[in-house]
């Protein structure tokens, strides 16, 4: 019959959340931007680019919120079917990709520093030798002992990518009980890491400033516990689908994405751990 599908794939409707979103990452850039600047005023107002960037940072999460609420409601009324889930599956395996690309950045900084540390000297042009050799830590710098707090959340961290492997099974096997009690055990461990990484943070004895050590520390960490917190947001979702009775045996591919992210935030943290705990110490 005339407008009957005749394909697997789903033709998504027309959408204003792309263009609003690029439009509130636009504001969020430029705020920034002015917000680095405390003397710039624009219409003779001081202090706009704060605003800016939080009406863009705003704008992003109401896009980010609405825009995912209908790729749900898509999925519950069948539009994903076996084919479209397979873009979706390739999809997030190259955001993974893209991710584990971001962090070797941070990883090629720290060794590069480490492997070769060196001491600025005043007067050194850019393209000249900028000191000479230099130890690593930098001289000045009490690091963490690894073997406590880190081991902790390493540990933690570990339990929680157990348990988010528990409600995989459980929603295979149609066991809904046992996959909230997983969800519930990864997030609870998911917000305790990042509750003792804070506690981390404000004992260090050094800063993010003044040293490179504190620059790649921070920033390789610092990075991995916003993906934590992503993560953590991403299993709660989750869990409250499991509430409204999203998911299926056969049709959860939501749920498997987000255990995707958090076993990639596993890893991620093992090699932190080794390499700048341990190792960089």
């Amino acid at each position: 019959m005339a407008g009957d599908v005749q394909h697997d794939y789903h033709l998504v409707n027309p959408s204003p959340w792309p263009a609003i979103g690029s439009f509130a990452i636009l504001l969020m850039f430029v705020g920034a931007v002015f917000a680095m600047k405390p003397d710039a005023e624009l219409f003779g107002m001081s202090g706009f680019g704060n605003y800016m960037f939080w009406i863009g940072f705003l704008g992003l999460i109401y896009t980010a919120f609405e825009w995912w609420s209908d790729v749900i409601k898509e999925g519950e009324t069948g539009d994903h079917t076996p084919v479209v889930q397979i873009g979706l599956r390739y999809g997030m395996i190259l955001f993974i990709a893209s991710e584990v690309m971001f962090f070797v950045a941070w990883f090629w900084a720290f060794f590069n520093a480490a492997l070769y540390p060196i001491i600025p000297t005043e007067g050194a042009g850019i393209f000249e030798v900028m000191g000479q050799e230099g130890v690593w830590p930098p001289k000045g710098i009490e690091t963490f002992d690894p073997w406590h707090l880190p081991f902790i959340n390493t540990l933690i961290l570990l339990l929680s990518g157990t348990t988010v492997t528990w409600a995989h099974h459980a929603i295979v096997e149609g066991d809904r009980e046992g996959l909230k009690k997983g969800l519930w055990l990864t997030v609870i461990l998911g917000a305790i890491f990042s509750l003792v990484q804070l506690y981390e943070y404000s004992h260090a004895a050094f800063g993010f400033s003044g040293s490179i050590y504190g620059a790649t520390f921070y920033m390789a960490t610092g990075f991995h516990g916003f993906h934590v917190l992503v993560g953590t947001i991403f299993l709660a979702v989750c869990l409250g689908r499991v509430y409204k009775g999203h998911f299926k045996p056969d049709h959860h591919f939501g749920f498997e994405s987000a255990a995707w992210y958090w076993h990639f935030v596993d890893v991620v943290w093992l090699f932190l751990f080794i390499c700048v705990y341990v190792w960089g110490a």
